[in-house]
């Protein structure tokens, strides 16, 4: 039997859009070995996600199309070109011999429908087993996945609940705590639990070939380590092929054998993960490597992709398809290499000691901005006709201050309160109990006049861009709005030159003024949004992860952005995530948060260095540096792929 598992020849996707043909994925060539885990790097638009869709025979058929290559897959039997067979014979090797764990979890599951119905449901799609039978499976596949205990430790953990039981009742309730699991629905599960259970249905029917396509990215960083645990544990425990795509080749250098680097449809760079991180050649695999946040030094800027390679038009077109579709870019390109010059390269010097100490003395002699006394919030829990039997506490006793033109960095894994407590500071959730000054008003005090009147020095920047923009009005008119209502620039000129300022500010073209949401990409919704947040010349801006769900070379290019116009407009941040990388980077000090209360406070670089909390420590670990001796570790017990 070949060691191949997938052999991938001249791959060629092509999308139509307004009668324009897209070439999406361009000439693209790649081998899977039995066992071998294979990375797909690249950002969002390289190519890396129609390729997998390709691959599993999912390319939405119109506007996309295969035009050529082919696709060959040896899961034990005759090797067979997938690109040839009918959808009813793919039927036969989609979910069965190749599974895929798609980006979005809460997407790819029906939300009216128990989690076990669909896994039972899936498992029976590919077997000829009873329900009786599926369900037992499917509890099997939980408990590999870690989401439900073996049945000898919920034994155990029952009888140390209750001693007195019976073993037929003990086995009732055993049952029943299983399939309690399996009758919830995805919204009762979190982003962590969901995964498992998409993992859980991925393997359920024993894949030679699983495509984990970005399985992590919404993912806190605690909780992404524990999911790429996972999947080496299963891949490495099945004897499972594994095709990881990602964004972020820190994560890569967790769980990869062999690297494919994706650009504009193409793969420019590929080899073992040990060459691609101690030698990269492509300027955009350097770009990639140097724009994710260091946690071991505190650089100015981040560099960006764009700073290590220029593309340059092609004037006549011999790398153009013969078939006359145009590649991501829209005309053919050259790549060239750009060697930072002496003056780029001090944008991106690490702060020294001394400037660290000097920052912080200059902050501490400017006085407090914010002041959080003993903040409390709390959500109700309703019962019978409406009322309130009791408050699940999200903040208790929080308290803190932020200096004026500080970076006050708040991290802790999705649940710890962190969103809620930037919320109640503008008063968007109300508190129970504590105080809040900003620059000596009390906030909890005052009427709705004189907070409206408070909004115009404190504003927000959501994590999701898409959803923070209303889609039927245009940029223009959304970064304008809130001139108009707060009458700060009263004419119709004086809003336009002001939003055309602002768009030029944050790296927007003022020609796109009268575009819509939908014809942005994420980084430049983003853009928008940090404009219209300083339209009206705030003092102080929450970024409510501001920049979790974007490209890693995306998000280097907006957290530079912040830190520019912080400097420029005298601005005082709260930055939120759950990535310490991220926090560290932009933070002069950080508050660690942990089931709604303050785990420590401290500057950045003590907090990182010398943490005071298992807590903290675990959040340090869980960053994916992709540091060669980290590839070396994960990589000594490995058995190598010849």
């Amino acid at each position: 039997m070949s060691d191949i598992i997938l052999d991938v020849k001249r791959l060629t996707v092509h999308f139509e859009v307004d009668s324009q043909l897209i070439q999406a994925v361009d000439d693209v060539s790649f081998q899977v070995r039995r066992g071998q885990t294979l990375g797909i790097v690249g950002e969002s638009g390289s190519g890396k996600s129609v390729t997998s869709l390709a691959v599993m025979g999912l390319v939405p058929n119109p506007p996309g199309k295969v035009v050529d290559g082919e696709i060959w897959f040896n899961g034990g039997g005759s090797p067979v070109d997938l690109c040839t067979l009918s959808e009813a014979q793919l039927q036969s090797y989609r979910g069965g011999q190749v599974s895929m764990i798609f980006q979005e979890p809460m997407s790819s599951l029906n939300p009216v429908y128990t989690v076990g119905f669909q896994m039972v449901e899936a498992i029976r799609q590919h077997q000829a087993i009873s329900q009786t039978v599926a369900r037992q499976q499917a509890i099997a596949r939980l408990q590999e996945v870690k989401l439900l205990p073996t049945d000898a430790d919920l034994r155990a953990l029952i009888k140390a609940e209750k001693p007195n039981l019976d073993a037929a009742s003990l086995t009732e309730e055993v049952d029943r705590r299983q399939q309690a699991v399996l009758n919830r629905y995805p919204h009762e599960l979190s982003g962590g639990q969901i995964q498992r259970v998409m993992i859980a249905m991925a393997i359920s029917c024993n894949p030679a070939l699983l495509i984990a396509d970005e399985p992590t990215t919404a993912l806190d960083v605690t909780v992404q380590a524990t999911i790429l645990d996972l999947l080496r544990e299963l891949r490495d425990r099945r004897g499972m092929s594994l095709i990881f795509i990602t964004h972020d080749l820190g994560i890569i250098a967790e769980i990869a054998d062999q690297v494919a680097v994706m650009y504009q449809g193409k793969i420019v760079e590929a080899g073992p993960v040990w060459d691609i991180f101690a030698q990269p050649r492509h300027p955009y695999t350097k770009g990639l490597l140097a724009c994710r946040p260091q946690p071991h030094q505190r650089l100015r800027l981040l560099p960006t992709v764009t700073d290590f390679m220029a593309v340059e038009a092609q004037g006549s077109a011999p790398n153009a398809p013969a078939n006359g579709a145009q590649p991501l870019s829209g005309s053919p390109a050259v790549i060239r290499e750009r060697v930072p010059d002496a003056q780029t390269q001090a944008r991106f010097a690490p702060l020294t000691e001394a400037e660290l100490t000097a920052r912080a003395e200059t902050l501490a002699a400017n006085g407090p901005l914010l002041a959080v006394e003993n903040l409390r919030v709390g959500y109700p829990v309703r019962g019978v006709f409406g009322k309130t039997r009791r408050h699940v506490m999200a903040v208790q006793d929080v308290s803190f201050q932020i200096q004026k033109g500080e970076t006050f960095g708040l991290v802790g894994e999705s649940g710890c309160g962190k969103t809620t407590l930037g919320r109640a500071l503008l008063r968007l959730v109300p508190a129970m109990g504590g105080k809040i000054w900003f620059e000596g008003r009390d906030v909890l005090g005052l009427s709705s006049s004189q907070l409206r009147l408070l909004r115009r020095d404190m504003q927000i920047v959501f994590q999701d861009p898409y959803s923070s923009l209303d889609p039927r009005m245009s940029i223009g008119a959304a970064i304008a709005e809130p001139l108009k209502i707060d009458g700060v620039v009263k004419s119709a000129r004086n809003q336009q030159e002001r939003v055309a300022y602002l768009l030029d500010r944050v790296g927007l073209p003022t020609s796109c003024i009268n575009r819509y949401p939908h014809e942005f990409s994420g980084g430049q919704r983003q853009r928008v949004c940090i404009a219209r947040a300083l339209a009206l010349n705030p003092k102080f801006i929450i970024c409510d992860e501001s920049v979790s769900a974007l490209d890693v070379s995306v998000q280097a290019q907006v957290l530079n952005l912040l830190k520019e116009i912080q400097t420029e407009f005298d601005l005082t941040y709260i930055f939120i995530s759950h990535d310490l990388a991220v926090v560290k980077f932009m933070s002069d000090r950080i508050m660690v948060m942990n089931q709604g209360r303050v785990e420590e406070i401290g500057p950045a670089e003590q907090v990182y260095r010398r943490p005071q909390t298992a807590y903290t420590q675990d959040l340090i670990n869980a960053i994916p540096i992709g540091s060669l001796d980290r590839i070396q570790e994960l990589q000594r017990d490995r058995t190598p792929v010849a």
